[in-house]
């Protein structure tokens, strides 16, 4: 028995069909084609609730309709299917928006699109098989796409389209997708009519669960601009020293912790008591420099204060898509400083405090030059361990790399994690003396006063953690037997949810106008050494340089020019005096040494 003939729907101008089978058939189609158009519509309106209607901001969840709806509008004339032109941007915006719920989730960030270049690899889809949920959500959604897509194109018509007649229908299908293109292309424009939603702060970005929002604009928020040069560039300006090492001094091992939202409380005005004196801030017999560490971030993005110091660079001077230098900028940058360690010989290592995937972090370290990246969730830490947990992951990893390299020198980067915010533990759970407020009236009049003690108490506490963590590193390393660099610093200041910039502070003049911006460093080391060259307040990018003297590593043109703009600067950076000075260095570092590559 032959196939039936296909049969298209039919011509609203054409008389009904004679032949009771075919006009049966007719009408099933026609039913499935309704039937179909009200799952789209109905469909359509669940993902504007679902997703662009979801967004945090008035003007986030406008943009994200926008975007949504002059997507529809543009399948719709290039398609001329209704129901498919709902569909596809149903399956596609709906399948973002869970996507970036689930990886808000799992790793804290949302889907960005940085993502598209770092997680559509064979890695992502191991990780999905290890999580249960991640896989049956994948297959699901894999199988579900095409089941919704191809019915809603193959039992839809185009012949209503029709009866506008050949050319003029064929005329508003052209001019009606290029309509919606462009206005879709001027709302992903930076400085388009949805200026207001891009240039966030990234912090922001990441977690105020904007997710579509988010993703779009970081399309343009993370493209790398090499930075513009103001002012006179001077080539004959030296940037190489005049006798620079040719090997390894000693090789010493070399510890760096960033202290997660740590500064010295003696900074505050108002924290004059025994209790604000606290060890780690406190140099002894065995310190060779410390003091004022100005930074490029507060309250948030330890991520770019981990990038100055393997980088040597400040994000700020890529604007906004410096806030995704684990992303955008750790793959083009030349010059690091574990490569500058891996050039003497050493081994370098990275102990993360909570998962690599977080902000791309695993990718990153890779990218600046790590040998070896130990994920802090896989050691058991994660966003409420102490500072005591590190250590004990620490001093373990430490012990198995002198046992697997002894006689190989090591280069260790950690971070603690325990100072983040928020600091609301109530006083009366925490240990005396920060059981009570410590500061009455000492600050703002009313309220105020509470929520500043609040959080001062339960920064003192933690902070005392600290200090007693570092001690037991030091002995650590120092009863090694093998010579030892360490280094502590600061990454930012703690928000206290903004109050921290009401607080009354003294910092250095030399540090800027931003006391906001202002934490501190420490750097000993096992072994009689001169003292450092001492800074009023020293910027973050000069800390690998500082590294490296203690060390009596060799640099490379980028350190050497890194040092000398130290001391010509004074320790300042972007504060530093001679502005001149501070061009040709840039002109340097970026148009001689292409330390940006493309």
């Amino acid at each position: 028995m032959s196939p039936e003939p296909a049969i298209d729907p039919p011509d609203p101008a054409a008389p009904p069909p004679t032949d009771p089978r075919v006009a049966a058939r007719l009408q099933q189609r026609e039913r499935r084609r309704r039937r179909m158009r009200v799952v789209a519509v109905a469909a359509f309106l669940a993902l504007l609730v679902f997703a662009p209607l979801s967004e945090k901001a008035p003007l986030e969840k406008m943009y994200a309709l926008v975007i949504v709806c002059c997507t529809a509008l543009a399948l719709l004339f290039a398609s001329a299917r209704l129901s498919f032109a709902l569909m596809l941007p149903t399956v596609v915006f709906g399948l973002l928006k869970a996507a970036s719920m689930l990886k808000f989730e799992y790793l804290l960030t949302p889907v960005l699109a940085p993502d598209l270049e770092y997680y559509l690899n064979r890695d992502t889809l191991e990780l999905i098989g290890r999580y249960p949920i991640l896989l049956g959500f994948t297959l699901g959604m894999t199988a579900l796409v095409p089941l919704l897509l191809v019915p809603s194109w193959v039992w839809e018509t185009t012949r209503g389209w029709t009866r506008f007649g050949r050319w003029r229908a064929g005329a508003m299908r052209v001019l009606g997708t290029l309509a919606a293109i462009g206005v879709l292309a001027a709302c992903l424009m930076p400085e388009g009519p949805f200026r207001g939603v891009f240039n966030k702060p990234m912090w922001a970005t990441v977690t105020d669960r904007s997710f579509l929002t988010a993703f779009f604009t970081s399309f343009s928020d993370t493209e790398v601009r090499q930075p513009a040069l103001i002012g006179t560039v001077d080539r004959t300006i030296n940037w190489k020293l005049d006798k620079p090492l040719r090997a390894p001094q000693h090789r010493p091992d070399v510890f760096a912790v960033l202290e997660e939202s740590t500064f010295d409380p003696r900074m505050l005005k108002a924290c004059t008591l025994p209790v604000c004196t606290v060890p780690m801030f406190v140099p002894d017999a065995y310190t060779r420099a410390n003091g004022a560490l100005t930074v490029h971030t507060f309250g948030g993005g330890t991520w770019t204060s981990e990038f100055a110091l393997h980088t040597g660079l400040a994000d700020v001077l890529f604007g906004n898509a410096g806030l995704y230098a684990p992303y955008n900028l750790a793959p083009r940058v030349a010059h690091t400083l574990p490569d500058a360690f891996k050039s003497a010989g050493y081994r370098v290592i990275a102990v993360y405090s909570h998962s690599g995937e977080f902000l791309n972090a695993r990718n990153a370290y890779a990218d600046y030059g790590f040998d070896a990246f130990y994920d802090g969730t896989d050691q058991g830490l994660g966003w409420k361990s102490t500072d005591a947990d590190l250590f004990a992951v620490l001093s373990k990893i430490y012990q198995d790399e002198v046992a697997a390299n002894p006689d190989r020198p090591l280069f260790v980067f950690t971070l603690t994690l325990h100072q983040h915010g928020p600091h609301m533990t109530p006083l009366a759970t925490l240990a005396p003396p920060f059981d009570k407020p410590l500061f009455p009236g000492a600050f703002t009049p009313g309220a105020l006063d509470d929520w500043l003690n609040l959080n001062l108490g339960n920064y003192l506490e933690r902070v005392y953690d600290s200090s007693k963590m570092l001690d037991e590193l030091q002995a650590l390393l120092w009863n090694s037997g093998r010579p030892t660099v360490l280094m502590h610093f600061g990454d930012h200041q703690p928000s206290f949810d903004g109050a921290m910039h009401s607080i009354p502070k003294r910092i250095p003049e030399a540090a800027g106008p931003n006391s906001s911006r202002v934490t501190y460093y420490m750097l000993r080391t096992s072994f009689p050494m001169a003292a450092m060259p001492k800074y009023e307040s020293l910027d973050i990018v000069y800390l690998g340089s500082m590294l490296l003297d203690a060390a009596g590593v060799p640099k490379d043109a980028f350190y050497q020019a890194n040092t000398l703009l130290r001391d010509r600067c004074k320790g300042r950076y972007l504060q530093c005096a001679d502005t001149a000075l501070l061009t040709s260095y840039h002109d340097y570092i970026f148009n001689v040494l292409k330390d940006l590559r493309e």
